[in-house]
């Protein structure tokens, strides 16, 4: 039931009218309901279809200290985000006539603050701690009607439906969970019909936003705590099916075979779409969940988690005998490689799909990755890639999307605000000078019913990401220039180079997106640590890059394999590729057969003096650390583009912006660079 704005708020200069429509009401005449707001109207039908007795004086009798203080242990988490809010109105809301009141989903009363004598007069109706002000118990009133139709309300004097409560004002709105929506309770501001105000209504709005990001705050921090506690269980072999679920039986994380495959029936399952399982919450013993669990969940596989004896929350370890009933696995002990490695010393497999065909390794490791990109590729879930820049997040982005539906990818670095805003949720007509006639469709309008793969999302602009979270969680978005939000359901990979838990502690990425769009994670290892894949790439991409431009058949020289496996690779796979273009290009001969490619040093200006040693093994070479081989590189890339910072990036094989950001943490600058630094 969606509510128009202008219902929201009572009229008192309505007062006698509804008083007359209330009486024609309670004697069945249908007449006089003319002037009633339709919200009230509604809400009196309910309340004679539920026998609630109009002439009744007050609300039911509170419950007992003990039954109030239970109610509040089983809501702690809002009462906790709530407390410093309450303690405020307690001081606000002193001599003002008004109290504030928090309610859970049943409308029973939990706490109030505000005017003491306003508490008191309430006392006298029972609008106090332990009361139930339901519609079904109390009629038509802000607390019971804002969860009937879970909306903010404003109900005064008359509007009420009991005859008792007639000379109150109230003003009430749900409060929901941050993380799935759920209704958790209730804020309602109240006092005697002489303090009404309109404004009640926005405090009351007001007050439960705040309580929602507090308690959004708190929860993220106990998931936090919640996924250190069994971080240990990540970094088993990858062959045991593992979900963790928060205190409310939300899902907080879940491995790539557990988010892959499940039981139920015989059959697979995507673990993302149980978004909750009541059975794991909170209160619930492990007899309540035998009775109450999925027929896929056996009471087995469940490890509740507990500090100092309370719960926080549940680890479902799927055992690898069941998980392997519904799942391709690799063999035990094994990695997967391609069908072309024979060597009896790997027990290795191909996977059962060709997603990652293109993908060329000899690494075990990297493997590994593979085999649970493959399990990734049959779900829907979010996916976050891992890795420095150039390793090839989006071959494995375009691996994982598998096909299903578009495929659109947005790259956040080197954009400005502006331009981010329009590219990701498009513009409409005349949002902004020279915008297009028609508008413009966004990134995440193309991607519907496909695949939304965000590149460096750690550069987002930290004011932008609550709109990237709106998308994900609500499925609306709004063009830019447009007030009507449009619809939007995609799948979403997103891959960075940052390590977005320390953007989280500096305040630059919002918890809350992070734990969204790290339902499963994906690190892609450095090529520097796949030597074994450094020739086997340079040979693939030196075979491309001779047929593209018409060249004979040739292969790297010994030197040049020697001098690929001694670099450190800072810009990983698309460094090795566009040094093997340029080198291709500057071995410039007209060969009639079969040659040998050396790499060019200007394309690939190796730290270490390599030409001095000969055929020195790579591994007895001089190699510096990682941060002396970059910012040595990026100096001699900008001298050698003479201060061309484009043809410099193209050189180190990194996006423009990422070579500002490295300049920037090596405090470089061009004039430094070009002056002889």
């Amino acid at each position: 039931m969606v509510i128009q704005f202008e219902q929201l708020f009572a009229d008192p200069r309505l007062e006698s009218a509804v008083r007359n429509a209330w009486e024609s009401f309670v004697r069945g005449d249908p007449e006089g309901r003319k002037q009633l707001r339709s919200l009230v109207d509604m809400s009196w039908q309910r309340c004679r279809k539920a026998n609630v007795d109009p002439h009744r004086i007050s609300g039911p009798t509170p419950v007992s200290d003990d039954d109030l203080v239970l109610l509040r242990t089983n809501l702690g988490d809002m009462l906790e985000a709530s407390a410093p809010i309450m303690a405020q109105a307690r001081d606000l809301l002193a001599e003002t006539g008004s109290m504030m009141l928090l309610a859970d989903t049943s409308g029973t009363i939990l706490n109030a603050e505000g005017d003491l004598r306003t508490q008191d007069a309430a006392a006298s109706i029972h609008l106090m701690p332990g009361a139930n002000w339901s519609e079904a118990l109390c009629g038509t009133n802000a607390i019971g009607t804002a969860l009937a139709v879970e909306q903010p309300v404003q109900i005064h004097s008359s509007e009420h439906f009991c005859a008792g409560i007639k000379n109150w004002t109230c003003s009430a709105t749900v409060v929901r969970h941050p993380l799935d929506g759920d209704i958790v309770g209730v804020v309602d501001v109240s006092g005697l019909s002489s303090s009404y105000s309109p404004q009640s209504l926005a405090l009351a709005v007001t007050t439960a936003s705040r309580i929602e990001s507090r308690m959004r705050l708190n929860e993220l921090e106990r998931r936090y705590r919640l996924l250190e506690q069994v971080m240990g269980h990540w970094r088993s072999d990858g062959r045991t099916a593992i979900a963790l679920f928060d205190r409310r039986g939300g899902l907080v994380k879940a491995n790539e075979l557990a988010q892959s495959v499940v039981l139920e029936g015989g059959r697979t399952m995507d673990l993302t779409a149980v978004r909750r399982l009541p059975a794991l919450a909170l209160g619930q013993g492990l007899v309540q969940a035998r009775s109450s669990l999925p027929d896929w969940l056996k009471a087995e596989w469940l490890e509740p988690l507990q500090v100092g004896g309370k719960k926080i929350g549940t680890l479902v370890i799927i055992p690898q005998a069941a998980a392997a009933r519904s799942s391709w696995l690799p063999p035990a002990g094994g990695s997967v490689v391609t069908g072309q490695q024979s060597d009896a010393a790997h027990s290795w497999r191909t996977p059962p799909s060709d997603n990652f065909a293109h993908v060329l390794t000899e690494d075990a490791g990297m493997r590994e990755v593979l085999e649970r990109a493959e399990l990734l590729a049959r779900s829907r879930s979010a996916v976050l890639l891992l890795g420095e820049t150039g390793v090839g997040k989006e071959e494995f982005a375009k691996g994982i999307h598998a096909s299903h539906g578009p495929y659109v990818a947005l790259n956040c670095g080197g954009l400005s605000r502006e331009l981010l805003v329009s590219e990701l949720f498009g513009y409409g007509e005349g949002a902004f000078t020279g915008a297009r006639k028609g508008g413009m469709t966004g990134k995440v309008e193309a991607a519907a019913g496909g695949t939304l793969f965000l590149d460096e999302i750690g550069e987002m602009p930290l004011d932008l990401q609550p709109q990237l979270l709106r998308v994900l969680e609500q499925g609306e978005y709004y063009r830019l220039g447009e007030t009507t939000p449009r619809k939007a359901s995609f799948r979403l990979i997103a891959a960075t180079h940052r390590d977005l838990r320390q953007e989280v502690a500096a305040g630059r990425f919002r918890m809350d997106l992070y734990y969204r769009i790290a339902v499963t994670t994906l690190r892609i290892p450095p090529l520097r640590a796949r030597t074994r894949d450094i020739v086997l790439l340079a040979e693939r991409f030196l075979q491309r890059s001779l047929e593209q431009h018409g060249r004979v058949p040739g292969q790297l020289s010994v030197r040049a394999r020697q001098t690929l496996q001694a670099y450190t690779w800072p810009g990983n796979v698309r460094e090795l590729r566009n040094v093997i273009e340029g080198s291709v290009l500057m071995n410039l001969r007209d060969a009639v057969g079969d040659y040998d490619v050396d790499i060019d040093q200007h394309s690939l200006d190796i730290v270490t003096d390599t030409s001095s040693r000969g055929a020195e093994p790579a591994d007895e070479r001089i190699v510096p650390s990682m941060a002396e081989s970059e910012e040595v590189l990026i100096a001699r890339a900008v001298r050698a583009s003479h201060g061309n910072f484009t043809e410099a990036a193209r050189r180190l094989g990194i996006a423009k912006s990422t070579l500002y950001a490295k300049m920037e943490r090596y405090g470089l600058s061009r004039g430094d660079i070009l002056g002889g630094r």
